[in-house]
């Protein structure tokens, strides 16, 4: 195996608080217990409480477990045991059958018993007719929640945006309540989600008249979905959220034509977190196809996610991509997803960054084939400006155009991260704002 090395492990980190609190763990003081073979890293870490924490890392991954109740993944402590491992030349010396080996072991053995856990599944057969009978089912439930919906946004438009807008979050949670009750869980995300985005914004009707169209869209779509393709059949279902398994889009994918092997830039990469559901977007470029693709990866209550991939990577291997358009959805389909290329591929490079008029026709091109899509990629040479309270910040192109910086984005670090002059810039465009997730500095794409 590759060994990881200091920059790898550091780019590993969830935020910088994370990486700043490892720093200050990599040294030997806090650990007891700690070895490492070929593929295992394990140790105890002494934290606030009289037990220390079980660290556990699987280095085929990198995957980590430890005992301590943060929900960032991987951990400080999972990171402090990598950053200590790197530090010694890949040695940690321990038995291995020392306690906390034996926890390491144990745990990498279920891991590769769960991932062996859905291939023995799929050769048990299913009951056809009982599938049959589910799926009928779903679909009145789902085809009533939205013939409900659209006479619902009849009245919602007869009353008026304005006289919506002043409705409490109760009059949109009931609405949400009952897309629930009708398998309709997309639609129901979005119409709760709703009120809150209106909320303090000037540019309030045009939100709502553009996500309520959408809803619209949706629903009158899905009662012609039958003449649908397999494209816009999957758009449609991604967005009022009935989702596909992976076993179901991985059967059909090689005589589809939707199993793309590449080998695959990294270009960003964003992680959400509503309390309920942990989400990450991977942005992936194929550096032979050309296209971007988006991987996602979720974690439900108190899951964790995946160690995400390196920004600035570049992995090999086949990817899966689900039925869609404008904005597709893949999933690494190799048994060790995401392996490093070979050596001597040279560093990342950005490919496309140009000035916004660019990026609009791109947008435009994206939305056309997909409506339904959220995040748009964009790669734009800017620079990122602040402004004061009234104004605001904004990424700014080379001949001066703007957007609204993404308000969830603190645009100091970055300033101060990308300097005065444009440079290439990967993110998103997210309802009317971009997201920066990565800059290409001095010849190699780092996150932001």
């Amino acid at each position: 195996m590759a060994r990881l090395t200091r920059e790898q492990v550091e780019k590993l980190a969830p935020d910088a608080s994370s990486l700043t609190a490892a720093r200050k763990l990599a040294r030997p003081g806090p650990w007891s217990d700690t070895g490492a073979t070929d593929a295992l890293l394990w140790g105890k870490c002494q934290g606030s409480g009289r037990t220390p924490y079980q660290v556990s890392v699987d280095l085929t991954g990198p995957a980590v477990k430890c005992t301590c109740p943060s929900r960032k993944f991987p951990c400080k402590h999972g990171l402090a045991l990598l950053l200590l491992w790197t530090a010694n030349g890949g040695e940690l010396a321990s038995g291995l059958e020392s306690e906390s080996a034996r926890a390491a072991a144990t745990w990498a053995a279920g891991r590769a018993g769960r991932a062996e856990t859905p291939a023995r599944s799929r050769t048990e057969p299913a009951d056809p007719a009982a599938q049959a009978r589910r799926r009928e089912q779903r679909l009145v439930l789902m085809t009533a929640g939205a013939a409900e919906l659209e006479t619902w946004l009849g009245d919602l438009y007869r009353q008026g945006l304005a006289a919506a807008r002043q409705q409490p979050y109760a009059y949109w949670d009931a609405a949400a309540a009952r897309l629930v009750d009708s398998q309709l869980p997309g639609l129901a995300a979005r119409v709760r989600a709703l009120p809150g985005r209106l909320a303090g914004r000037a540019d309030w009707a045009d939100v709502a008249l553009t996500e309520t169209g959408r809803w619209y869209a949706a629903v009158r779509a899905w009662a012609r979905r039958d003449g649908l393709g397999p494209d816009d059949q999957g758009n449609l279902r991604a967005f009022v959220g009935w989702a596909a398994s992976a076993e179901e889009i991985r059967a059909g994918a090689a005589a589809e034509g939707r199993l793309l092997d590449d080998a695959w830039v990294v270009e960003g990469a964003h992680r959400t977190d509503d309390g309920r559901l942990q989400t990450r977007r991977t942005w992936i470029r194929g550096t032979a196809t050309g296209e971007r693709l988006v991987v996602l990866d979720f974690a439900a209550g108190p899951e964790v996610l995946a160690v995400p991939q390196v920004v600035g990577s570049v992995v090999t291997g086949p990817v899966v991509v689900w039925p869609g358009s404008g904005v597709r959805r893949a999933q690494f389909a190799g048994p060790a997803p995401g392996s490093p290329a070979p050596g001597g591929s040279g560093p990342a490079r950005l490919v496309g960054a140009g000035r916004f008029e660019a990026v609009f026709d791109e947008a435009a091109a994206r939305l056309a084939a997909n409506p339904f899509a959220d995040q748009v990629p964009v790669a734009v040479r800017a620079v990122v400006a602040a402004g004061d309270t009234a104004d605001g910040s904004w990424v700014v192109d080379e001949a001066g155009c703007r957007l609204p910086l993404a308000p969830d984005v603190d645009p100091w670090p970055v300033m101060a991260r990308i300097g005065p002059t444009p440079v290439p810039l990967f993110g998103e465009l997210d309802d009317g704002t971009v997201r920066p997730l990565a800059a290409e500095l001095g010849g190699e794409l780092v996150a932001l």
